[in-house]
């Protein structure tokens, strides 16, 4: 029995012109996470891709499994391999169906006829399968309104496909369609939903992380590494920057008055990131920032702390609330490990009072007692890279 997964793109249909080339990433992505399966072939015709397995020990759930994380697939389906010919569709689809229809009540058949040079139209392809179903399932109700299951059948340019589940994909678009662009990574809940709501837009994932030992301990490192590997499944590997940052919190300890402090240090952050998106080739910066959630991500915090860069900061949790956060945290398995209780950085040196309205100059006079250019080389000289999988 010859199965295939079949693929609707969805988004991609209003590509115009471009859409070979975002179908094309899309199909590279699919090679890519499932040659550690097993040999497939991917090809696309008719606004669908297929995958075509070469072997027969092919690990269907675990290739369903991964498609459902790649990021440009709106559906899915696992499906039965047809001639197209009614006698062979009504023949093997019944036996093929029996595990999806035996314990459910009610079913549709909807026929999908893309040739239309196949002798039978839509209607009767449903009416010869419907009646073939119900006689071998004599338990079933056909409710074209609202039954259990559907069953789909398409008859396209070189053979008839059955499927009787059709599962939501990930959605946005394929993984480097967008470009590149690095996100600052801590260890809280939010910056990782940032990292994975920029990659469903397309882009190719670096990360920076800064770290502060022994304010910060290796475990806070260890969270951070292992919530990028929860992103990373949707987005394929992620090149990391580990950014040693304690002296500088210690002369922003020093030199800059307390109220300051917050908003120095991600002035800082923003600085070396720049410098490092450019040697990685990242085109953007990409922040966990939620406006008003905290004194340093109000509008003038915000003003104040991009001031500093030449490239786009992307914020695409600006609008949301804590809980629209929490609730993306839990879908890509997130949030158990942001909770855990290792600080980070951006927790160590907090300030009583922080600054909430500040202006571009007072920020610029609570910073010049640092030697702001020789800490950004030393931090950016001793990063430390690695890859997450």
């Amino acid at each position: 029995m010859k199965e295939i997964i079949l693929i609707k793109n969805g988004e991609l249909a209003l590509k115009g012109l471009n859409r070979s080339n975002f179908e094309d990433i899309l199909i590279k992505n699919l090679r890519r996470r499932l040659k550690q399966i097993g040999e497939v072939e991917v090809r696309k015709a008719q606004s669908t891709i297929y995958v075509e397995p070469k072997s027969e020990d092919f690990d269907f759930e675990n290739a369903l499994e991964q498609v459902s994380l790649i990021f440009g697939i709106a559906a899915f389906s696992r499906a039965l391999v047809c001639e197209k010919e009614i006698n062979d569709i009504l023949t093997r689809s019944v036996e093929y169906l029996k595990a999806t229809l035996e314990n459910v009540k009610t079913f549709k058949v909807e026929a999908k006829r893309a040739d239309k040079h196949f002798p039978l139209t839509s209607p009767e392809i449903c009416r010869e399968l419907g009646g073939k179903i119900l006689a071998a399932y004599p338990h079933l109700k056909v409710d074209v309104h609202n039954p259990d299951r559907t069953v789909f059948v398409e008859i396209r340019d070189y053979a008839a496909y059955v499927h009787a589940e059709q599962i939501q994909g990930a959605g946005g678009l394929p993984v480097g369609t967008a470009g590149i662009a690095s996100i600052l990574i801590s260890g809280g809940i939010d910056s990782p939903v940032a990292a994975w709501t920029m990659a469903k837009r397309g882009l190719k994932l670096n990360a920076i992380h800064f770290a502060s030992p022994p304010y910060t301990s290796a475990r806070a490192e260890m969270k951070v590494r292992t919530l990028l590997s929860k992103v990373a499944r949707y987005s394929s590997s992620i090149n990391l920057a580990i950014v040693p940052f304690t002296e500088i919190q210690d002369q922003i300890a020093e030199h800059c008055p307390e109220e300051y402090f917050t908003l120095i240090m991600r002035r800082m952050m923003m600085r070396i990131s720049e410098r490092l998106a450019a040697k990685s080739g990242s085109l953007a910066l990409i922040t966990g920032e939620s406006l008003g959630q905290v004194a340093s991500q109000t509008l003038p915090a915000l003003v104040a702390t991009d001031s500093v860069v030449n490239i786009p900061v992307l914020r695409p949790l600006i609008g949301m609330d804590k809980e629209e956060i929490i609730t993306i945290s839990r879908k890509i398995d997130a949030f158990e490990t942001s909770i855990l209780p290792y600080d980070d950085c951006c927790t160590v040196f907090t300030p009583k009072h922080p600054k909430t309205r500040p202006t571009l100059s007072l920020c610029e006079e609570a910073e010049k007692n640092l030697p702001i250019e020789e800490l950004i080389e030393k931090a950016i000289n001793e990063t430390e890279y690695s890859y997450i999988y």
